[in-house]
């Protein structure tokens, strides 16, 4: 059973449309990064010859105790386990092979990947690579309606491609606005793991405010704007006091530029 596309409502009462990976994208991303994984695995083991024995001659093999075969062993499994743990939290539920593939992992409600859901599905692919070579999870996504394994099932995530950004002729008012007033993303440096703890409601909020911005009176503009800082400036640790109205404007409008390449999307 197959498919394609998926509807998915999120807490905010919000429709979104995600086309589902399937399992061609699905493993050509995981063959890319086992590729990564096997190479720095022979580094690694390459490297624990040196360290433990210096340069090595080609006629002699020395004998290798067990202490650095257990390190190297552990530090296999921290790599090549926790490669997909810590990537694909980071990195918006992408890992080189998904980026590579135009594939990412989210949450079933429409959701940025959470440390609990990575860490879940992720743990899992242990089971999901019995008995070999990802037999169990290839079987499950081939034959899954959401083309999902068991680390998806438990963890409640969902692989879909990567959806296009939107192109558009003719820019809106507030993008004229904002680039009548010279502000780039570059002007506020925000830190992955900070711009995660932004979540689709907190877009949408600053996505209304950014498009009403322009309509609105003076008075009303500025108490608006002061009510959405106070909403999302603790959130990118920035502080409201001493802020003249127009500075919060411009963070703000400069915040929707960030997360617009994150949640502006279209198939």
């Amino acid at each position: 059973m197959n498919q394609n596309h998926v509807d998915i409502k999120t807490p905010e009462f919000v429709s979104l449309q995600f086309q589902v990976a399937g399992l061609g994208s699905r493993a050509a991303a995981l063959i890319i990064d086992q590729i990564i994984l096997t190479i720095t695995s022979i580094l690694v083991v390459v490297a624990m010859f040196f360290v433990e024995f210096g340069q090595l001659s080609m006629l002699y093999i020395p004998e290798l105790s067990s202490l650095p075969i257990a390190i190297t062993i552990i530090l296999l499994f921290i790599i090549n386990w926790g490669y997909f743990f810590i990537v694909e939290y980071f990195s918006g539920g992408r890992t080189i092979g998904k980026r590579f593939m135009g594939v990412r992992v989210i949450q079933d409600n429409g959701h940025s990947l959470t440390l609990l859901s990575s860490l879940i599905r992720n743990l899992l692919r242990i089971i999901d690579s019995l008995p070999s070579g990802y037999l169990l999870g290839i079987i499950m996504i081939f034959f899954h309606s959401k083309h999902k394994r068991l680390g998806d099932l438990v963890a409640g995530t969902i692989v879909i491609h990567e959806r296009k950004e939107k192109k558009k002729n003719k820019s809106t008012a507030i993008e004229k606005e904002i680039a009548a007033r010279g502000l780039t993303k570059d002007d506020l440096v925000i830190d992955e793991w900070t711009l995660k703890t932004i979540g689709m409601k907190e877009w949408n909020l600053l996505k209304t405010y950014s498009n009403r911005l322009l309509q609105l009176p003076v008075i009303e503009r500025k108490e608006l704007t002061k009510e959405m800082a106070r909403i999302l400036y603790p959130k990118i640790g920035l502080e409201i006091d001493n802020k003249s109205n127009r500075d919060l404007e411009n963070t703000l409008l400069i915040l929707y530029l960030l997360l617009k390449e994150e949640w502006e999307f279209e198939l």
